[in-house]
């Protein structure tokens, strides 16, 4: 049902194919961000037009609203949000680590007051496990506790658990037409991240991801901790980097052997009037656009650079127009879609460093064209 094969290598960075039952996989790949079994704005034939292959739903979202119950009984996630490609799902543990202040955790799981009634909800890997399995995606994720990834002392005692619910998490799953995969905690120390990977590459898990980055640290300690935990992970598994995004982090983190990436960004930029380009983002509130003809970037083939202006971009997000998301999300979706599909192409044909370096360089450049200042 699921298999991982890597068809070329460039240094550390892997151009593979991961088959699951919903379709297979090309990584690297980015994921868009369907929280509430939707991405926001954008439709799914939109998302399959751009070239989409792997959809992010939140099993946090979802367990509180409709209900993992519901979704079952309307065939799952797949037939529930209309989406037949591959799908992903979190094991609500990030979701859990940011609800500080209203949430216990224990040795057995977390107790947490619902953002949405107030009610009080439970989760541990048992429960987390089967919500998943109801949804119905094609990879789901052990539950994990995520850290603040600089406070040593909680970061290891909230790896232990997530250690113990990594194995209890393999226990509770039953349907074999979905892959589990094993979460990599220990915030931004190497011997914790080490240890972690170690003891999380022993228990089976059929592919691994790497937990708590991206929430607070430098980009310099996440790019080591990256590199210390993909050195201990065996490279035949596929690897994902959990809630990462931006088109400098994907390709530092192909550089250094990661597969699958996720982000709310390009979306949530989208409906605050950003957009992503090859010189670094634009705020297209900025004035100096009311009245340029330009698309967000010339060199960009997705609908919104091949039919729009920038002015009426601007025109739309200030007129608060619903369009101006869709519009700017279809933009920024497309933007790391492509920048994975030529990370792809690069290391098929053995030059991925040097495509690194050119976008690299072009994203810090500080002689920027002037219409992207």
């Amino acid at each position: 049902m699921f298999e991982w094969t890597v068809s070329a290598r460039d240094g550390s960075a892997r151009a593979g194919e991961l088959v699951t039952p919903h379709g297979v996989l090309q990584t690297p790949v980015f994921a868009p961000v369907g929280t509430q079994a939707t991405v926001k704005a954008i439709t799914p034939a939109q998302l399959n037009e751009l070239g989409a292959q792997l959809v992010l739903a939140n099993t946090y979202h979802l367990f509180l609203r409709p209900g993992e119950s519901l979704v079952a009984e309307m065939g799952g996630l797949h037939e529930f949000m209309q989406w037949p490609g591959p799908i992903l799902t979190d094991s609500g543990g990030f979701q859990v680590f940011s609800l500080a202040g209203t949430r216990k955790i224990d040795a057995d799981g977390v107790t947490f007051k619902s953002h949405i009634d107030g009610s009080m909800r439970r989760l541990t890997p048992e429960i987390s496990v089967g919500i998943q399995e109801q949804l119905g995606a094609d990879i789901i994720m052990a539950f994990d506790e995520c850290a603040i990834p600089t406070d040593q002392a909680y970061a290891a005692e909230a790896m232990q658990r997530t250690h113990s619910w990594a194995i209890r998490s393999l226990g509770a799953k039953k349907r074999n037409d979905q892959a589990l995969f094993g979460i990599v905690q220990g915030g931004i120390f190497r011997d914790l991240r080490e240890e972690s990977a170690r003891f999380i590459s022993t228990l089976g898990f059929q592919g691994f991801a790497i937990g708590g980055l991206s929430v607070g640290e430098s980009k310099s300690d996440m790019y080591q901790t990256i590199e210390v935990v993909n050195a201990v992970l065996p490279e035949d598994k596929p690897r994902y980097l959990m809630g990462v995004g931006t088109p400098e982090d994907l390709i530092e983190g192909v550089l250094r052997g990661v597969d699958i990436f996720d982000c709310v960004l390009p979306t949530r930029l989208a409906r605050h009037g950003a957009a992503l380009t090859r010189f670094g983002r634009i705020n297209l509130l900025n004035a100096t656009f009311a009245h340029d003809p330009q698309p967000i970037d010339s060199d960009c083939q997705c609908y919104t650079c091949q039919h729009f202006s920038r002015a009426y971009l601007r025109h739309l997000i200030n007129a608060k127009e619903m369009l101006a998301a869709t519009l700017l999300s279809l933009h920024n979706l497309h933007s790391l879609l492509q920048t994975a599909r030529e990370l792809r192409a690069a290391i098929q044909s053995g030059q991925v460093q040097q495509y690194a370096e050119t976008a690299l360089n072009r994203l810090h450049s500080k002689n920027k064209p002037e219409v992207f200042l």
